[in-house]
């Protein structure tokens, strides 16, 4: 994700086809380690594409992907009201614990 990162940055600044030593300069001036086995492999994935071309096939990929979010938290949603009154006696107690650990004869404020 870095590499891709970098060469994003860099094409924004101008440059329509960062170099690995471009992106390397880029990816060392932030302090980021590089393992040039998976910079090559990004570089040979974008070569001789726009990187325009290349964010519009991504976006066409991500809109076909279901999201589905809301189905499943409807059913969690009651499964949980179930389970609701054993959940308060739970924090009940564990309030009481809280309680009793405060007062061990010192402040921290002392």
């Amino acid at each position: 994700m870095r590499y891709v990162a970098a060469y994003l940055l860099l094409s924004l600044g101008g440059n329509e086809s960062p170099s690995a030593a471009d992106i390397k300069k880029l990816l060392t001036s932030a302090g980021v380690g590089i393992d040039d086995e998976k910079l090559k492999f990004v570089l040979s994935q974008l070569e001789g594409k726009d990187i325009n071309e290349v964010l519009a096939q991504g976006a066409e990929k991500l809109a076909s992907v279901p999201s589905g979010g809301a189905a499943p938290a409807a059913g969690g949603a009651a499964a949980a009201s179930g389970g609701a009154a054993p959940a308060a006696e739970e924090k009940k107690e564990e309030s009481e614990e809280e309680e009793s650990d405060d007062d061990m004869g010192f402040s921290l404020f002392d």
